[in-house]
């Protein structure tokens, strides 16, 4: 069961009702003699109010730190995890979140802010940025404005329920990845963690190895061909959301005649004119457009797991789509397959890939018909 790519995993789980994130968090710290450090989580989700079409938050969330200060696991909050929620429960106490509609007011309170100070108190270094006050609303939120009433950021009690949603996400993990899991996954199952009806496993892949315009070709055009296909065979979660495939402007782009001759820098340059979003199957972006310790490709179609063997048998294969599109011949683009268990099985023998890993998925494919 071995991987041999650097890989970090976000796995979508709920917690029990009566519990929260926080209490994976600190039981994965007391199995690791380690500590919990509150923190802000950054997320979107749409808004209601016309001419906004974003809220950005901060939610809480929790960093698992060993006593070498190395990150093992945050267990955070994630939007698009509803279904499993009662909405008609009153506010947990402690649990808050932050709004703006200002991503740079969001960074500013994030930055400045100390994700361990309760609600009534938490804005009041940025309220002193702008030499403003706190102001109580209903339902105990806390506003902040500017001196001309603009509204910077709200602090708010949390929904109902919204302490249950745990992304558990570890980070980067180069080997031994099956061992490390299943210390994180076997902590959940042990306090009657689930699987969210919008459930999935996003996994991010070192990018360093995909950073070659012939190489990042290849990819786009084996995903093309065979996404939906891979969707069916992992069994792609119907009620996940934020998928979908990407915009054939990108497959336009790097079929052009000489985008495979260009240096990586050229190639991220024209590819930097496309709109790219992180919300599809397999995220381009930070390949573009690179944040701090994310440099990866993300691939998002997995559903999600409680277990560690399943997991690490989708990580293998699409580790195994990676190293095909590093080391093949060009591969030109190809309209995407409808399933035919023929082809698939054909891609699958195709891949370097493990042979007890390819085993595995013909197996699956000949169960899917």
């Amino acid at each position: 069961m071995s991987l041999n790519w650097k890989i970090g995993f976000e796995i979508e789980l709920m917690a029990p009702r009566g519990l929260s994130r926080q209490d994976l968090a600190e039981l994965i710290a007391q199995q690791h003699d380690a500590g919990v450090r509150r923190v802000f989580h950054p997320q979107s989700e749409p808004s209601q109010v016309p001419g906004t079409p974003l809220f950005q938050n901060l939610t809480l969330g929790f960093e698992v730190i060993d006593q070498q200060g190395r990150l093992i696991a945050r267990c955070v909050d994630d939007l698009t995890l509803q279904d499993d929620l009662d909405k008609t429960q009153k506010p947990k106490p402690g649990w808050y979140r932050i709004v703006s509609d200002d991503t740079r007011l969001l960074q500013l309170v994030n930055s400045q802010a100390n994700p361990a100070d309760s609600l009534t108190t938490v804005l009041k270094p940025i309220a002193s940025l702008f030499s403003t006050y706190a102001e109580a609303g209903p339902g105990g939120m806390v506003r902040i404005a500017d001196n001309t009433d603009n509204p910077i950021a709200i602090a708010a009690p949390l929904p109902g329920e919204r302490e249950r949603p745990c992304e558990l996400i570890t980070p980067p993990i180069d080997s031994n990845h099956g061992d490390r899991l299943e210390v994180l996954l076997s902590a959940a199952r042990a306090i009657g963690f689930t699987i969210p009806a919008e459930g999935a496993t996003h996994l991010h892949f070192d990018a360093i190895p995909l950073c070659s315009a012939p190489v990042f070709a290849n990819l786009v055009n084996l995903l093309w061909t065979h996404g939906e296909n891979l969707k069916r065979l992992v069994g792609t979660n119907s009620r996940c959301r934020r998928l979908g495939m990407w915009d054939e402007e990108l497959l336009v782009l790097i079929n052009e005649s000489d985008f495979c001759d260009l240096s990586w820098f050229d190639a991220k340059a024209r590819l930097a004119k496309l709109e790219l979003t992180k919300y599809c199957d397999f995220n381009l972006k930070n390949l573009i457009h690179p944040i701090p310790d994310k440099f990866t490709f993300e691939a998002r179609i997995f559903p999600s797991f409680l277990h560690t063997q399943p997991l690490i048998e989708v990580a293998a294969l699409m580790e195994a789509i990676l190293r095909y599109a590093a080391t093949a011949s060009k591969i030109s683009p190809t309209a995407p397959l409808k399933w035919k268990l023929e082809s698939v099985q054909e891609f699958l023998k195709a891949l370097p890939i493990a042979e007890h890993f390819r085993c595995v998925w013909l197996s699956r494919a000949a169960s899917v018909g």
